[in-house]
């Protein structure tokens, strides 16, 4: 299926938007009310499940059962401005659950479900949180610190009944939907995201209600949403992807989503449900892509399926070519954070190139600086960076809350910086070369991870790849490669040679792992991202 982008080039793009924030907003009330009282059928939601389960939830149902839950809400002591965490998968009621946080103006803080009850009482507390609610599959971990999280007022169980909980169909079928939206500053306090970082305690990520009016950027220009299309972005709900795909971006367009629920991600089933159903556009992790291309695609059509795009960290331009062949569609590469919305990506409009984070979203001014803050000639490896004054970008993060030393570090005079590394060419497009920690020495070179793992993940028998330093007593560090393989595939010696030499040939020799470890996966963050954190500290000995 192809579709011709309502804008015709990036200069378009650059002239089309208008960044205007009001004194009040509430993507409640100004974005799902108002789809709701223009169409009373149409779709907000197709949900299905590995049962196959199927629900549609139009808008008019979403703001309906929203306005129930403040009620319900309202009754247990929850008030405007307190937060609520809220751990949940892909279950309906999530939508649900964080929208009526929004048109209460409480701030909520949604988490994975893959959090332990060590890091539930650590966000219950530095949030001050006042309400918890997830499913019966998770309530244990709650209970196993409840006495712990002191400024809770109640816990709320989704999809059953359970000892001390309050059940969430009980509470919130017995309400009416008569509630009064909170008139919202732009400005007042929404979000709370606790960072999936590399180093350190969760950072606690704050983003006003502007930040789903910014989300604008995200749905219109990199998404390339409609109110006819149905978007299926692959993603934890516990991440704020989900805030970019599954919720802000998507909704602000009008269009729908498509919601698989499973515990686990399967390449097979999402293939399947991909030809299946009328999905048009969709997103996903390099996680994700790399699985999917790893499959036989000779037997699958997909007849909707128009554009598709990729975030999270950098895709490897061979999986994009794989794709591209199999599909007919290129993966765009975006590039954004927990801290912003979309600020870098390739455009349906534009030629993308492969392995580029793209160009800068409508609104975004960036540069690559050093580190005084002053913007470094094309070519030349320095912070990535956004500019924040005389005019704020929109949807950056308010702050890190409790953290005011770590929120004025990232700021260099009229700055953001990222925290990653890269370079911009003469035509204007970003390439990431890795985060500022990432950056491997060695006998007086850098060396960017990325670029080793993008060559390793080149060959036929690698599936992924993570590349960190390895201390060494002559050039200070050399690049150790850890590979996952192919189904089928063993690791020895002679693959091992096999690889260096394959590297040594599709980039700058130097850059060539010296040594190599086969492993069966690799660690990750709940999003997704390789936490090289963790290979770094077993090569030094701290883990």
């Amino acid at each position: 299926m192809s579709q011709t982008p309502s804008i015709g080039t990036y200069e378009e793009a650059l002239a089309d938007f208008n960044w205007e924030p009001p004194e009040k907003y509430n993507f409640a009330r100004d974005v799902i009310d108002r789809w709701a009282a223009s169409d009373a059928n149409k779709l907000a939601i197709k949900w299905v499940d590995d049962e196959a389960n199927e629900k549609d939830i139009t808008f008019l149902e979403l703001s309906s059962r929203s306005r129930k839950l403040c009620n319900a809400l309202a009754d247990t002591g929850v008030k405007r401005g307190d937060t609520v965490v809220l751990m949940l998968g892909r279950n309906v009621e999530w939508w649900e659950i964080l929208t009526a946080c929004i048109r209460m103006g409480v701030i909520c803080s949604p988490g994975t479900t893959q959090l332990s009850p060590k890091d539930i009482s650590y966000r219950m507390n530095a949030a001050e949180a006042v309400c918890f609610i997830t499913d019966n599959e998770n309530a244990p971990k709650l209970e196993e610190v409840a006495s712990d999280c002191l400024t809770m007022k109640a816990s709320i169980l989704v999809g059953g009944e359970r000892e001390g909980w309050l059940s969430y169909s009980s509470i919130v079928d017995s309400q009416n939907d008569v509630f009064e939206c909170a008139d919202t500053l732009f400005d007042e306090d929404a979000l709370c995201y606790f960072t999936s970082g590399t180093t350190g305690y969760p950072k606690m990520t704050i983003h006003c209600h502007g930040y789903g009016m910014a989300h604008k950027i995200t749905g219109k220009y990199w998404l390339d949403l409609k109110p006819d299309d149905l978007h299926w972005n692959i993603s934890d709900t516990g991440w704020a992807k989900a805030a970019y795909s599954s919720y802000f971006g998507p909704w602000n367009q009008g269009a729908a989503l498509f919601v698989h629920h499973s515990a686990t991600f399967d390449p097979i089933k999402s293939l399947d449900l991909l030809a299946h159903y009328p999905i048009t556009t969709m997103c996903g992790a390099p996680t994700i892509y790399r699985m999917l291309v790893l499959q036989d695609l000779s037997g699958y059509t997909f007849p909707q399926l128009r554009h598709c795009v990729g975030a999270g960290e950098p895709l490897n331009p061979e999986v994009i070519e794989t794709w591209q062949k199999a599909t007919g569609i290129i993966v765009r590469d975006g590039y954004g954070q927990t801290e912003t919305v979309l600020v870098c990506g390739n455009f349906p409009f534009s030629e993308p190139r492969f392995g580029s984070m793209g160009r800068p979203m409508p609104g975004m001014e960036m540069a690559i600086i050093d580190e005084k803050g002053v913007p470094l000639p094309p070519g030349t490896e320095g912070d990535i960076a956004i500019k924040v004054s005389p005019k704020r970008a929109p949807g950056l993060f308010v702050e890190y809350r409790g953290d005011e030393d770590r929120f004025k570090a990232c700021f260099i005079g009229d700055w953001y910086i990222t925290g990653d590394r890269g370079y911009v060419d003469l035509d204007g497009y970003y390439w990431f070369v890795s985060r500022a920690d990432d950056v491997i020495l060695s006998a007086g070179y850098r060396i960017g991870p990325f670029e080793v793992e993008s060559a390793l993940i080149e060959h036929s028998d690698v599936a992924e790849s993570a590349v960190v330093a390895s201390p060494d007593e002559t050039r200070g560090a050399v690049v150790k490669a850890f590979v996952v393989l192919v189904p089928g595939v063993e690791g020895s010696v002679t693959l091992a040679e096999e690889l260096k030499e394959h590297v040594k040939n599709v980039t700058a020799p130097y850059k060539y792992p010296r040594k190599i470890e086969f492993v069966e996966s690799l660690p990750k963050t709940v999003s997704g991202k390789i936490r090289r954190i963790e290979l770094r500290d077993r090569e030094n000995g701290a883990g």
